[in-house]
C-alpha cells in the first residue's frame, strides 16, 4: 500500500472516530489537527467518558495520537455555568511529547476466566498508563527497622511513579472495537518509543 494513501486513511479514520464520539467534534478535531500539524499519523485512540459528579453528568474526551516523532494527547472537558461564565463552556488542551521523552508505557489487561484463556481473546478491559516525566506520584510511608520495640526515627521510604496519563477502556462500557484500538495504540507506542531509544 502506498504510504501516502495509508496516512490519508489514518487521518480520515481519526476524524471519523472524533465525529463518532459525538463530543464537540468540531472543537476536538480542530485542537488535535492543530497539534498534529502536517505530520503523518501512525496510530490514534479516541476515548469518550461520562462521569457522574454529585447531581451532574459530566463528559470528557481524550484523543491520543502517535506520529513518527511525537505522542500527542488532547483532552476536552465540559463545565457547567459558574461564577466565571454565565453559560456552559468547554476546555480543551493538547500536549505534544517527543517520543524520546516517554519513559514508560504500561498496559494492564483484565481477563475473565484466566484458566480458559485462549491467545488472541480480547481482554475485558485494559488500562493504558503512559509516563513522560510531567507528573509523578510519590507514595511515602514511615521506614522501620523490623524491631517492633524500636522507637527511633528511621525517616521515610517510598516509591516515585511516572503517572502522566492513565486511560481505562472496557468492553462493557466502550465496546470491543475501542478495546482493540487501545491494544493496537499501546503496541504502536511501545514500538515507537523503543525505536526512539535506539536512535
Amino acid at each position: 500500500m502506498d504510504p501516502m494513501a495509508k496516512t490519508s486513511t489514518t487521518t480520515q479514520g481519526l476524524r471519523v472516530a472524533i465525529e463518532r464520539s459525538g463530543y464537540y467534534p468540531a472543537l476536538v478535531a480542530e485542537a488535535v489537527e492543530a497539534a498534529v500539524g502536517g505530520e503523518p499519523i501512525a496510530s490514534y485512540l479516541v476515548h469518550q467518558e461520562t462521569t457522574f459528579d454529585a447531581n451532574e453528568v459530566r463528559r470528557h474526551v481524550t484523543v491520543l495520537v502517535l506520529t513518527d516523532t511525537r505522542f500527542i494527547v488532547s483532552h476536552t472537558d465540559e463545565q457547567a455555568a459558574d461564577g466565571t461564565s454565565p453559560t456552559p463552556y468547554a476546555t480543551t488542551s493538547t500536549e505534544s511529547v517527543k517520543l524520546g521523552r516517554i519513559s514508560s508505557v504500561v498496559l494492564s489487561r483484565v481477563v475473565a476466566n484466566p484458566e480458559k484463556y485462549v491467545p488472541g481473546t480480547l481482554p475485558r478491559e485494559v488500562v493504558l498508563t503512559i509516563g513522560w516525566g510531567a507528573v509523578s506520584r510519590l507514595d511515602l510511608e514511615p521506614a522501620t527497622c523490623g524491631d517492633p520495640n524500636c522507637e527511633a526515627d528511621h525517616g521515610y521510604t517510598g516509591n516515585s511513579t511516572a503517572d502522566d496519563l492513565s486511560l481505562r477502556v472496557s468492553e462493557a462500557g466502550d465496546g470491543p472495537e475501542t478495546v482493540r484500538q487501545a491494544l493496537a495504540f499501546a503496541q504502536s507506542l511501545s514500538e515507537a518509543t523503543a525505536d526512539a531509544g535506539r536512535r
